[in-house]
């Protein structure tokens, strides 16, 4: 089953902050990591990251900055890292995300 993106939404810059705690990488490799970790069931449409991206580093949470050629004959990629003040947002985010939690399981029982 496929989780609808309309679920998933409000919480896109979470799930890329976190996959930047892992460390910095770019867009395709950001994206596959979450098809992956969702076991296929989740994928983040091209436009939806990069739009994300721009306001993740407008915001100050992430930095972008251009990679050395790829050893493939590709060409540059450009990086992402997230910055103190991602760590602090993603944080924040995880917080009420578990309050949320607590609430919806509460409205449901």
């Amino acid at each position: 089953m496929v989780i609808s993106s309309d679920m998933i939404y409000g919480h896109t810059d979470s799930i890329i902050l976190r996959n930047l705690l892992e460390g910095d990488n770019y867009g395709y490799e950001i994206n596959r990591a979450i098809l992956e970790k969702s076991a296929g069931r989740f994928e983040l449409k091209e436009a939806t990251l990069y739009t994300a991206f721009r306001r993740l580093e407008k915001d100050g949470y992430i930095r972008a900055y251009w990679g050395d050629e790829d050893s493939s004959g590709g060409g540059r990629r450009r990086y992402y890292s997230i910055t103190e003040a991602g760590r602090e947002r993603f944080a924040q985010r995880m917080q009420e995300w578990q309050d949320i939690k607590e609430l919806m399981d509460m409205l449901f029982a």
